[in-house]
């Protein structure tokens, strides 16, 4: 199955949302290479990068379902280089 490789970012202005958010990126552990999480304490938000390869349906799954969340807001970028 052809995978692409992306970066989902997110920025997280309700705190109450995070268990919801991490369980939500626990479903889709075995496709995130990597996470970098940066609480800005002096604006009272989290910002998190996710690197991860997956096909493109699950990528944009795993967006649709963080930007849900409320206050919270992700984008995504994808990389030119499909991999299978």
């Amino acid at each position: 199955m052809e995978t692409r490789v992306a970066v989902i970012s997110i920025i997280v202005e309700n705190y109450d949302t995070v268990e919801e958010l991490n369980a939500i990126l626990h479903e889709y552990a075995d496709h995130i290479i990597g996470r970098m999480g940066i609480p800005y304490r002096a604006k009272h938000i989290n910002l998190i990068s996710i690197a991860i390869d997956a096909p493109q349906d699950l990528i944009s799954a795993l967006s649709g379902k963080i930007g849900n969340l409320p206050g919270v807001s992700v984008k995504t970028a994808y990389s030119g280089v499909s991999c299978e």
